[in-house]
């Protein structure tokens, strides 16, 4: 078979494959075979129909259509294996199939052009001597003593309070009813939806809930009733209520305040296993420095790589692109699923195209960045030994309980090894950089971290959510 190939744009190779006229005739015979074995034609037995009578009832074109497709599809799985083309994807069919029914006579040569994604060629112009910056994050002894004070927030103890008013710091139990307040002084009075509930149970703290509430609890004595005056926030999730004037009816029952424990060895003992309170701080310190050091790790990876796909050139397949795409989604899709989320009514017909666009330039980038990084193990001829890969693996499966050891360790000796030569690489090209480190939060620009922590989260901060559902009416 006569096959000539062509570089095409976009990691393509375009193949003119010629059939030879004994298999155009052979398929064009075989299909009439077929057609005569299960053709039912009124007036004669299966398999009995003459083969004048077949074609005319069947129609010429109908039979050509049936031995082109055989002839394309072989044609193509012999031409890629007879050119060792490495083809990713399906193969694209260049030659218009009318076209080809037209050409088609069985008994005469046929050809027809395709094209197929292959692995991309890349060329990166250079990858030794990048001089980059990266954010160096230190540990903050601070942190130490932030954990310790949440511990003992978390293992307070609450007592009654009488003879005194509501302070910040205590817990309030409250009834309270909420209305919308409007400056129009005739409009009717609007109760808040949800506002209300009887025996409500609040942390009096700074910023937790909506602008005035908290401050206007603070000063009651218990058996009091308030009108305190309030103001939802302007980025308020329920829009209805956002930026509103509102006046709650607040009545203070009871008031407890927190007994926190002492920091000492016994409190040590009852956050974790440890003897003293030396060895909790010396744990913690570990695992924080461990963190500022990882975080710092990272950072470099990420100046290095972002570095190193400037000086990629790389045409990229669209097969390449959409399994990536695919991936993405599919990794985000259980991420929801994990979260509760039914999946199949956010993904629907109609919002899965608009996330496959919007999910298209990442995916180009990740793309750009493995094959970089690939082109450097290359050149530098960067391995991994198979006893590492063991050791790794040895060491992940002694982590897993005996229900998760029935996973497929194939796949995870491949993930591992993926790991260890990542690391490798990066070692490499570490070796092989200049880098700055700069303070933390110097390159990092304010839209950065909106897409890092989500917009939502930077304009209503977390806050303890109760399980009385009129919390969310009046959280931020």
């Amino acid at each position: 078979m006569k096959v000539t190939q062509e570089k095409l744009p976009a990691s393509q190779v375009g193949l003119e494959i010629e059939i030879p006229p004994e298999k155009s005739k052979q398929a064009y015979e075989q299909v009439i075979q077929n057609f005569a074995r299960s053709a039912n034609i009124p007036g004669f037995r299966k398999g009995k129909v003459p083969r004048q009578v077949l074609i005319q009832r069947l129609g010429v074109v109908r039979i050509k259509a049936a031995a082109l497709e055989d002839l394309i599809e072989s044609g193509l799985t012999e031409a890629l294996k007879q050119e060792e083309v490495k083809a990713i994807g399906q193969p694209e069919l260049r030659t218009s199939f009318d076209e080809l029914i037209g050409q088609y006579e069985p008994g005469n040569p046929l050809t027809f052009k395709a094209a197929v994604d292959v692995q991309p060629e890349v060329n990166l112009t250079q990858y030794s001597g990048l001089q980059v910056q990266a954010e160096e994050v230190k540990y903050d002894p601070a942190s130490v003593d932030k954990v310790i004070e949440e511990n003992r927030q978390e293992m307070a103890t609450s007592i009654p309070v009488e003879g005194r008013a509501a302070q910040m710091g205590d817990v309030a139990v409250v009834d309270f009813k909420g209305i919308l307040v409007s400056d129009d002084e005739e409009a009717e009075v609007e109760e808040i939806p949800g506002g209300e509930a009887t025996d409500f149970q609040v942390e009096l703290h700074e910023d937790r809930f909506i602008e005035g509430f908290i401050h206007g609890i603070v000063g009651m004595n218990i058996g009091e009733t308030k009108e305190i005056n309030a103001k939802f926030p302007a980025e308020y999730p329920q829009t209805e209520l956002a930026d509103r004037k509102a006046m709650f009816t607040v009545t203070l029952k009871e008031l407890k305040e927190k007994e926190l424990p002492e920091v000492n060895d016994e409190f040590a003992q009852e956050v974790g296993e440890f003897e003293t309170l030396d060895q909790l701080k010396a744990s913690l310190e570990k695992r924080f420095t461990e963190e500022a050091e990882n975080k710092t790790k990272v950072n470099k990876q990420k100046a290095l790589t972002t570095e190193l796909v400037k000086n990629v050139e790389v045409d990229l397949p669209e097969t390449l692109i959409n399994q990536e795409v695919d991936a993405m989604l599919t990794q985000t899709a259980m991420q929801l699923s994990r979260q509760g989320i039914d999946v199949k009514k956010l993904f629907t017909q109609d919002i899965i195209p608009q996330l496959r666009e919007r999910s298209r330039p990442e995916a180009i980038d990740s793309i750009k960045r493995t094959l970089a990084l690939q082109e450097v193990a290359k050149r530098e001829s960067i391995e991994v030994e198979s006893a590492a890969i063991e050791a790794r693996f040895t060491e992940v499966m002694a982590e897993f309980t005996e229900k998760d050891k029935d996973i497929d360790q194939d796949r995870l000796r491949e993930v591992l090894a993926d790991e260890l030569l990542t690391e490798k690489i990066f070692d490499w090209l570490q070796a092989n950089a200049t880098i700055e480190l700069v303070e933390e939060g110097t390159l990092t620009k304010p839209e950065e971290l909106l897409e890092e922590f989500g917009e939502e989260d930077t304009l209503n901060p977390p806050v303890e959510i109760a399980e009385d559902a009129t919390e969310e009416i009046i959280a931020e």
